[in-house]
């Protein structure tokens, strides 16, 4: 992804080089919509091929369970970090596996065999390369939060929807089936009316990195590019790979980086669209010697029609709710169910007479491996609703998520307009709806 100071539409000598000065209808054709011709692009043998863009964490760990799928190939692959690149061919080479390589995404996206991509990138780049990777033609696996923003979320919707594109959005979670189970159990009202889903994230092994100072970036690291959209500013390793969760310019701390398994599930559970109010309150409480820009400690109170739902989180420790470090729990007149990663159970209230306690259900399958062969499956039915987690869907918790962020950054209570889709103050919609982009990159209009 190497920095040529450009937008989103590409410099203009490289936009008129490539369109051949193409028009339809009077308007310009982008040169990624020569691709998209509303049909797949399956290669020979019914083979899909696929590229990832970003290389660590998620994207290598989505990569390697997508090949577990029959009839997928990995023909691409796409770092700013060379190291990355190198450490990644190593272990391709180890499964026999001869890819080509790039440093530039839309280099990747020219390769006319891909079919689809992965997008593991921080999440400050997953608007921009899932909407080129649409305008390509590539149906697209995207890392979770599917946007950095409300205002990218619905330029991403807008996009899936405008080249009719396979997404999947990485909240796995949707695919494993106990979540399924759990969700389907709520929806029998054995556990009452509902007036409040708690949702907690204690993560002890998640902490910000210690402050240091500034430098030049590690060998082999194209900075310019990692930054992308974000502000220009100099390189700090305790905002670099993983670290980047914790800065608003890439991130949204644990609220968007664990809040969209997690409250997808709650929402799911309640069938719940968007809340009236909400409200944020926490802070740099654990550790505020270090690094670190998010809150470490976040309490979030969502009002919706029916009940409240509350998200707690907490970094450094793992001491939550019902003795589990993360989850989700439903409680009903009756009893409560508490659902995670674990498995699911219904705990019965002491005054109830139901007899509708539950022990615990484990987990007897994997998310990610199930979530990916879905993706697959979606697209060789050429089906963009087949899909477990569709951009929409992965929007709308992302968006109720940055809701919450929104509220505790302001250090205000926020009013949702449905009908206009945004909060009723509009000095908070100018300076949260839509993040802003810098380096020369513009975000599309919804």
């Amino acid at each position: 992804m190497r920095n040529l100071n450009i937008s989103i539409r590409m410099n203009r000598k490289a936009f008129i080089t490539r369109s051949s000065s193409l028009v339809a209808g009077g308007f310009l054709i982008s040169p990624y919509s020569l691709f998209s011709t509303g049909k797949n692009i399956i290669g020979s043998n019914d083979r899909i091929r696929v590229g990832t863009i970003g290389l660590n964490g998620m994207g290598w760990s989505n990569t390697k369970a997508i090949l577990k799928t029959p009839g997928v190939e990995l023909a691409a692959i796409c770092d700013v970090d060379q190291n990355v690149i190198q450490k990644r061919q190593q272990e391709l080479q180890k499964m026999g596996i001869k890819v080509s390589v790039y440093r530039d995404y839309r280099a990747l996206l020219d390769q006319k065999n891909i079919d689809a991509v992965i997008i593991g990138t921080p999440d400050h780049w997953h608007a921009l390369i899932m909407i080129h990777a649409c305008e390509a033609g590539k149906h697209v696996y995207c890392e979770k939060p599917i946007g950095n923003s409300i205002g990218e979320c619905n330029a991403m919707v807008a996009a899936q929807e405008r080249y009719s594109r396979v997404v999947q959005v990485g909240q796995w979670q949707r695919s494993q089936q106990h979540f399924q189970d759990a969700v389907r159990y709520i929806e029998t009202g054995v556990l009452g009316n509902i007036r409040t889903v708690k949702v907690w994230c204690y993560q002890g092994w998640m902490r910000p990195a210690a402050k240091v100072p500034d430098s030049s970036p590690p060998k082999g690291v194209d900075y310019k590019s990692w930054l992308g959209p974000a502000p220009l500013r100099p390189f700090n390793s305790s905002r670099f790979h993983f670290h980047f969760r914790w800065f608003w310019d890439y991130a949204g701390g644990l609220m968007t980086d664990w809040g969209v398994h997690l409250l997808d599930y709650a929402l799911l559970g309640m069938q719940a669209s968007l809340p009236k109010s909400i409200v944020g309150l926490g802070g740099k409480f654990a550790y505020p010697e270090l690094a670190e820009e998010t809150p470490d400690t976040l309490t979030t109170l969502y009002e919706f029609d029916r009940f409240n739902l509350v998200w707690d989180s907490a970094m450094g420790i793992d001491n939550g709710s019902y003795d589990r470090d993360h989850g989700i729990a439903f409680i009903g007149n009756n009893a409560t169910l508490v659902l995670n990663r674990g498995g699911w159970e219904v705990v019965e209230e002491r005054q109830s007479e139901n007899k509708v306690a539950k022990p615990l259900v484990k987990p007897t399958d994997n998310g990610v491996e199930k979530h990916t062969r879905n993706f697959i499956e979606a697209i060789r039915a050429n089906n963009p609703a087949a899909v477990h987690c569709s951009a929409q869907q992965g929007a709308h918790v992302a968006t109720v998520a940055q809701m919450g962020n929104i509220s505790y950054r302001s250090g205000q209570k926020l009013i949702w307009d449905k009908a206009k889709n945004q909060f009723t103050d509009n000095q908070i919609n100018t300076t949260y709806l839509t993040n802003t982009y810098h380096n020369g990159y513009n975000l599309p209009k919804s």
